[in-house]
């Protein structure tokens, strides 16, 4: 997890920056981690964050001001935001401590009235751009959304990407592009809008059921769409679509222009369209663009491809299938480098993972960048290993391996935390607590319309009954062969009131980290399903779709119950029937001796 960016480097950036807001009379500038998709991954054209601060993380805003620098990041990255800020003179500032204030307390509270602050209006959504302009302006603080600085700084900054895109077959898919326009129309008119405006790039390739390479580990390509009863746009870059492609797009009436065009087209809608754009997904520019035409509201298009169809359903069963071969073979794999007693670090774990994954049928790319932490590293919630600082795995601590793959029929995306020799009795402790959290989540039932906050504590209570807890959030939904993080849904303590839906694929993955100690994390992904029909109404229930086995030498048999140990041998069970008939007679009996019953000692 080295910051390859030299401090020196930075602090020079930082001052250039500065030269520049000092020319243009800003006092602060915000640099949010994005792109103008507002996207969660990003393609190297846009890691302005990282240029400017070295923080590799996938989350983070940056403000400087004249005489300060700071970027604030969540839980997942204040040990590695700690360590690659060293030296570059900027401060940490620890996202959701209660000490913590937002970025836009901190500029009130900061900056005179009168001031300045700039943000790139392409970067922030309409509904940021309205909150941060509310407090600012009653600070007396004014706000320039057309700053935007970074190329004069940048001088050998990436060009946007140029992959080309490619159809995601309506067989696998389960549904055509034409369906879900229509649907998605249905629902913009619904909000008193006759149009729908897409930025969102997962959105966009599920829609029209097209991908591409733009962003590691995402298969998305770089666009904008427009969805209208009378014809339909995509901006893209001409060099991305070939004539088969726009074959395709035109029989759903869909036309191809250039990316940069997407403003001036909104320009020139008429006066009377009403165009609808989700309020959180769409950069404030755009709407300014389109004025009074503009219907802000939520995502037309989240819940639809949350909601996954029984095509889509049968291919994540089968993608998982292959995902848990995989795993079995890179466990089997790294436990024989153990015996052996050969020296291997984290970057060979998660050399060996993508060897194996690439054997699968339909394997596209990752889902996102292996994390492989033994010991203090595993504490560190995102750590990525890197192969100049990569720790050498040996027995006295535990390896946290969290990954997954884009398949042609699915996205997966699972952890395990492993005991490399002996465990302690508190790695067992602490690994048994972490797994019965995990179990109550996998067997929760609840009533049609539960959102995933109003689960979240069943995966924390037996942690906090020992005053222990994590902070990140419990689950996030998962695309289908798209982003490995997608919403509406989540379980988390914060509520993003979207319900848990039948057809809707949810990781369950508490855990606990001891920095300069050890990191635990069980993560299942799971399917929302229909469970039972009561006076009560309708009642839902997780099916668990992951296929690998937990470390039974982690188990803490005392601290479980009856129906915590049943669920653990059930769950095994149906891994080795599931993956048994793919693996080879070595390799099944490694699984049958991983998947025995807790019950029976070693």
């Amino acid at each position: 997890m080295a910051n390859h960016t030299d401090p020196a480097a930075i602090r020079s950036r930082i001052d250039s920056l500065r030269a520049i807001m000092k020319e243009a009379g800003v006092s602060a500038v915000i640099i949010p981690r994005t792109d103008p998709h507002l996207s969660e991954y990003i393609s190297s054209h846009w890691h302005v964050v990282r240029f400017f601060s070295g923080f590799t993380g996938s989350a983070a805003t940056m403000v400087v001001t004249l005489d300060k620098a700071l970027l604030w990041t969540d839980s997942r990255y204040f040990l590695q935001a700690s360590e690659q800020l060293e030296g570059t003179g900027i401060e940490l500032m620890k996202e959701g401590l209660p000490s913590t204030p937002s970025v836009n307390s901190y500029l009130v509270s900061t900056l005179a009235k009168g001031d300045t602050v700039a943000i790139d209006g392409n970067l922030i959504s309409i509904e940021g751009e309205a909150t941060l302009r509310g407090e600012l302006s009653r600070a007396g603080l004014k706000l320039d959304t057309s700053f935007a600085p970074v190329d004069r700084v940048w001088t050998d900054r990436p060009a946007l990407p140029a992959d080309e895109v490619f159809i995601h077959p309506v067989t696998v898919a389960g549904e055509e592009a034409s369906s879900k326009i229509a649907k998605i129309l249905a629902e913009a008119a619904s909000q008193g809008a006759s149009s729908a405006f897409i930025s969102a790039l997962d959105e966009i390739a599920w829609i029209l059921n097209i991908r591409s390479s733009d962003v590691p580990c995402n298969p998305v390509a770089t666009s904008f769409l427009y969805l209208a009863p009378e014809g339909s746009t995509l901006f893209i870059d001409a060099c991305k679509v070939t004539p088969a492609v726009a074959e395709v797009l035109a029989d759903c009436g869909v036309t191809v222009k250039p990316y940069g065009d997407v403003a001036s087209t909104l320009a020139a809608l008429p006066a009377d369209a009403r165009v609808l754009l989700s309020a959180t997904q769409s950069a404030a520019t755009l709407a300014a663009v389109l004025g009074d035409r503009a219907v802000t509201g939520k995502s037309p298009v989240a819940m639809l491809k949350a909601v996954k169809n029984p095509v889509q359903i049968a291919g994540i069963h089968n993608a998982m299938v292959r995902d848990g071969v995989a795993m079995v073979r890179s466990l089997m794999r790294i436990e024989a480098l153990v015996a052996a007693g050969k020296e291997f670090t984290e970057t060979d774990v998660a050399d060996i993972l993508l060897d194996e994954r690439r054997k699968g049928e339909g394997f596209f790319d990752l889902s996102f960048g292996t994390i492989a932490g033994y010991g203090a590293n595993g504490a560190i919630v995102h750590y990525e290993p890197s192969r100049d600082t990569a720790a050498t795995v040996r027995p006295g601590s535990l390896l946290l391996i969290d990954s997954g793959a884009n398949y042609l029929d699915g996205t997966t995306d699972l952890t395990r935390t492993i005991a490399i020799g002996e465990p302690t009795d508190d790695m067992r402790h602490d690994f048994t607590l972490v797994m019965k959290g995990h179990i109550a989540i996998a067997t929760a039932i609840f009533p049609e319309g539960t959102r995933g906050a109003q689960l979240d504590a069943l995966a924390r209570m037996p942690l906090w009954k020992e005053g222990k807890s994590y902070l990140h959030g419990t689950g996030h939904g998962v695309g289908f062969f798209l982003n490995v993080h997608e919403g509406p849904q989540s379980i988390r303590l914060n509520d993003t009131h979207a319900p848990l839906t039948p057809g809707m694929l949810t990781s369950n993955e508490p855990g606990l980290y001891l920095a300069g100690r050890y990191g635990i994390r069980c993560e299942n992904l799971v399917l929302t399903v229909e469970d039972m029909t009561t006076e009560h109404g309708r009642f839902y229930a997780f099916e668990t779709v992951t296929l690998c086995p937990f470390d039974r030498s982690l188990f803490e048999l005392e601290s479980m119950t009856d129906d915590e140990i049943q669920w653990v041998d059930n769950y095994h069970t149906m891994v080795y029937d599931r993956l048994s008939p793919a693996l080879d007679d070595n390799e099944r009996a490694w699984l049958r001796e991983a998947t025995k019953s807790l019950l029976i000692l070693e």
